[in-house]
């Protein structure tokens, strides 16, 4: 999750489907030694995964933390999936950081924003 005070705060385009998303839901544990370099360190790297769109974040008050990554194809998401230092970085959050997640993968089949003017 990004914590940049200063960048605008917008939920990423809606973009022409079909395309996907990954939908991340956590709630973390107290031990977060690392986690804001780890974190920073995926959102760097997803970024060179081509086909990938986007990603949006959110943080209750309570705890709830909900990450939705979007990318063009499901092949994008694989690659995303499949990349080492995330492996590594998803085997030391379920060790340390998370008290529990849950992830859900859908394909998008209608998609529209608004913005006011």
């Amino acid at each position: 999750m990004s914590d940049h005070p200063d960048v605008p705060v917008a939920p990423v385009e809606a973009f022409e489907p079909p395309y996907y998303v990954a939908v991340f839901t956590t709630v973390r544990t107290q031990e977060q030694s690392g986690y804001r370099e780890t974190n920073a360190r995926m959102e760097d790297l997803v970024k060179d995964i081509p086909g990938y769109l986007g990603m949006d974040h959110a943080q209750t008050p309570g705890g709830l933390g909900i990450t939705v990554g979007y990318f063009r194809d499901a092949d994008a998401l694989t690659k995303w999936r499949d990349n080492a230092e995330h492996r590594a970085a998803q085997k030391r959050g379920r060790a340390e950081w998370y008290e529990t997640y849950t992830l859900h993968v859908a394909k998008v089949e209608r998609s529209h924003g608004f913005t006011r003017a």
